[in-house]
């Protein structure tokens, strides 16, 4: 078993991006990079940051730093054994109450007291949360060495800022940029809440004095807390799909519906950042390579970080299509309301879809995609020799 001292040493960082049921992926990513260590193998990524789903995912991971394999085997029983209901109300009565309640909110006067309105209600994922995650552990694995830092990103709707929560050593100070900034804390649940809140579909989360939502949508730079917090080998499993060429869709002579334009809002909020933020790394490294040794010696920020992205291999929409009959009545005929049905081209199905036979197939589509590229990811992660 390697030292607790050499993962403190290490600067590998793991960026879990956003993405609802969608971050049944990245369970099977981390399933298979578990593949590549030991058992009883403290986590490889001693710095751990998560934006929305990818943040429940992290924290998880965070909670059994100590044991890599236990931390994913949990976290994969867990999103094998899901069901909607575990996510969000889906009977008929709390369904059609929840939005019935909303639209009698509107109508109160502005000195009264407001709960925040959404398209369903996810409270049982508060609970889910409660059960399974032991938030207690956090601090000790930090204390014992096997993790330095994880941060949770959620998007402030009061300030229009990107907050990333993060919880570690103490020698990691805040840090403040452009709309951006880290806030040292103790990790709960409802930073976790805050961080998954997917805007309109889920509530806003209300920390202190201020309201949050899904912390994708404010955030410009999803590399930066895993940055600030001293990764400079960043894993990053993302959630960005194949798309079918243009041609193929050039003969639909129908304008886009509600429904598809809020799936393509979604997929904006949980990718183009993303690849944004990559390309302007990229061209950051370019420039510091060109800068003489002796000045990134004395000047202590200027590095080069290094980056791995994982992207699935396959279409989501497609295969959340095929499990859409799995859903309750209740939310089909939802859905139906705002168009989208089995044949919808609309993807929010994909980011809603908690159901068992759906979330398996992503994790086996996660874990396939990691195993076909075995050798650069021990390779990037410096595996090889602890297998």
């Amino acid at each position: 078993m390697v030292s607790k001292a050499s993962y403190q040493d290490t600067k590998n960082a793991l960026v879990l991006t956003g993405g609802g049921a969608r971050a049944a992926y990245q369970v099977g990513v981390l399933s298979a990079i578990a593949k590549f260590i030991p058992r009883n193998h403290a986590t490889p990524f001693p710095i751990i940051c998560g934006t929305s789903a990818g943040a429940i995912n992290s924290t998880a991971l965070a909670c059994h730093a100590s044991c890599f394999h236990l931390a994913v085997k949990k976290l994969e029983w867990v999103w094998k054994n899901l069901n909607t209901g575990r996510i969000y109300y889906s009977d008929p009565t709390r369904v059609f109450g929840h939005l019935a309640r909303g639209l009698l909110a509107s109508f109160q006067a502005d000195y009264a007291n407001k709960t925040a309105r959404s398209f369903l209600n996810n409270m049982p994922l508060r609970q889910l949360l409660n059960e399974i995650v032991d938030f207690k552990k956090i601090d000790v694995n930090i204390t014992s060495g096997y993790l330095s830092a994880i941060s949770v990103t959620a998007s402030s709707y009061t300030s229009g800022d990107s907050v990333s929560f993060y919880q570690s050593k103490s020698s990691i100070a805040p840090w403040y940029r452009e709309k951006r900034y880290g806030k040292p804390c103790q990790i709960d649940s409802e930073h976790l809440m805050a961080s998954a809140a997917i805007p309109l579909v889920f509530p806003s989360i209300k920390i202190k004095n201020e309201h949050f939502g899904d912390g994708s949508i404010h955030q410009l730079s999803p590399l930066s807390p895993a940055i600030h917090l001293g990764g400079e080998k960043l894993f990053i499993v993302g959630v960005d799909q194949p798309t079918e060429p243009l041609h193929a869709k050039e003969n639909n002579p129908h304008p886009p519906t509600t429904a598809t334009i809020a799936g393509h809002l979604l997929d904006g909020i949980f990718s183009d950042t993303l690849q944004s933020d990559l390309e302007r790394m990229k061209r950051i490294n370019a420039t510091v390579s060109l800068i003489p040794e002796k000045l990134k010696v004395e000047n202590k920020g200027l590095k080069t970080i290094d980056s791995m992205l994982l992207n699935p291999s396959q279409d989501f929409n497609a295969m959340a299509l095929e499990h859409f009959d799995e859903l309750p009545l209740s939310l089909r005929i939802l859905l139906r309301t705002i168009g989208i049905s089995s044949e919808s081209e609309s993807s929010l199905i994909s980011y809603i879809l908690f159901e068992k036979a759906y979330c398996k197939r992503l994790i086996k589509l996660g874990f396939e995609d990691a195993m076909e590229k075995e050798i650069p990811i021990r390779e990037f992660l410096n595996l090889n020799n602890k297998s």
